[in-house]
């Protein structure tokens, strides 16, 4: 099984599109994964202009590139949030609006459903994205939490996004949440209560990132194994854990990205503690056959350097899955 290897434009947004895509082609990708801000995939074109998704199939065709997911994560963030003077930062305006949380709310999870119509329009039938999370801020549970506040916070999820996945359904489009924390599902176990949540919509799953569960100390191929048939698209992304010498933890310590008195951080493919070779052999067993995306993210390593080196990276150590047993030949 020969996966698709894209890049993620989401870190990439300054770019035009048609620059990022002839550089990506020079460094050996096969696709782009459009991310909905800069101007790499506008959804509001897309379903107001009839010419505008095949101008992302020619910028893209030109240097011999696919497009297989687009991603949503910004405004995706807003639907289930508690909003304040951060989401303004990441929305936009005719979702920001007049800042009234609700109503931010209600703008976003329509963005969300109209996303997914211009996501048909273009061919793509994934749509990546975050979901927010009312219950985050409780994460420590004090002042006290009770179950049922967080219940209650499963429960605002199901509300919330259930409408939206029955529009995903009707169009044919599958919701990949990025299992990452500040969402409703930021871990295994998290994310099997969003699955129920939403009673098991077939058009609810995951955008497998193995970054944001390796610093948790989650086991990556565990979620895997939990998740085969919801694993809907991939990042591929690295991550530094090293606890020594114990002065700072998990939590991040308010220090920003790249700060070296951190104990994790993002890392540039190979350069961190995520097992990728046995990633991909699970990959392979649950039948995966979807782009592997590379995110990249790396506070300490030239951009460029680590697009070029992640693509290499992943056709380096990529293989398919058996045609047959090993032992088959010894069969009578």
């Amino acid at each position: 099984m020969s996966r698709p290897i894209t890049l993620f434009t989401g870190q990439w947004a300054d770019l035009p599109l048609a620059k990022l895509a002839e550089m990506a082609k020079g460094w050996g990708y096969d696709g782009l994964e459009l991310a909905c801000w800069g101007d790499h995939f506008e959804p509001d074109k897309a379903l107001s202009d009839d010419k505008y998704c095949q101008t992302r199939h020619d910028i893209l065709g030109k240097f011999g590139l696919k497009v297989f997911a687009i991603s949503t994560h910004l405004v995706g963030q807003a639907v289930c949030d508690v909003i304040d003077e951060r989401h303004k930062r990441i929305l936009p305006p005719d979702v920001w609006g007049d800042g009234v949380g609700p109503k931010v709310q209600e703008r976003a999870a329509q963005k969300l459903i109209d996303t997914a119509k211009a996501a048909k329009k273009l061919g793509v039938k994934v749509v990546n994205g975050f979901t927010g999370s009312s219950i985050w801020p409780k994460i420590y549970a004090f002042p006290p939490t009770t179950p049922e506040e967080y219940e209650g916070g499963f429960k605002d999820f199901g509300a919330r996004f259930t409408p939206i996945l029955n529009e995903f359904k009707k169009l044919g489009i599958r919701f990949a949440l990025e299992v990452h924390p500040t969402e409703i599902a930021f871990d295994l176990f998290s994310a099997k209560k969003a699955v129920a949540a939403v009673k098991g919509h077939a058009s609810f799953g995951f955008n497998f990132d193995p970054s944001h569960l390796a610093w948790q100390l989650v086991d990556p191929v565990e979620f895997l194994k939990e998740f085969p048939d919801r694993i809907f698209h991939t990042h591929m992304k690295d991550v530094f854990v090293d606890l020594a010498p114990g002065r700072a933890g998990i939590l991040g310590s308010h220090l920003g990205f790249g700060d070296a008195n951190r104990r994790w951080d993002f890392r540039s493919l190979g350069h961190g503690v995520v097992n990728f070779p046995a990633i991909l052999r699970t990959l392979n067993a649950i039948g995966y056959a979807g782009p592997l995306s590379v995110e990249w993210e790396d506070p300490h390593m030239a951009r460029e350097h680590g697009a070029a080196e992640s693509v290499a990276f992943l056709r380096k150590i990529q293989f398919p899955s058996a045609a047959a047993a090993f032992d088959k030949a010894f069969e009578k």
